[in-house]
């Protein structure tokens, strides 16, 4: 069983930056592809960015440009570097890999 832990989560002004964190309670992030996703409130979890074993990234065109994923292996954490967040970024924030699943953290953008 691994146990993925969100945190960064917060209240912050359009245009401005959180970084999102995702630790792992063992190493899973390096032998299996992971990822970004996002629910708003009365709106389907959506994709956001994802990381193969290899580095490589993909991003939901609504964020491109904005988002980066990365992982750092020796600390078992993903991260979500959000820069000039908008209000429509508004949502909890999850992250997966394999079939476990984090428990969310709130991103709240004020206009």
């Amino acid at each position: 069983q691994v146990q993925l832990v969100e945190s960064g989560g917060g209240l912050v002004q359009a245009g401005g930056s959180l970084r999102l964190s995702c630790a792992a309670s063992r190493s899973i992030f390096s032998i299996n592809a992971a990822g970004w996703f996002r629910q708003a409130p009365g709106k389907q979890r959506e994709l956001v960015a994802t990381i193969s074993t290899g580095g490589s990234t993909n991003y939901a065109d609504s964020v491109k440009g904005r988002f980066t994923i990365s992982r750092d292996n020796t600390r078992n954490t993903l991260y979500l570097q959000m820069n000039s967040l908008r209000p429509e970024d508004t949502a909890v924030y999850y992250c997966a890999c394999s079939t476990y699943w984090g428990q969310g953290t709130q991103v709240t953008v004020s206009s």
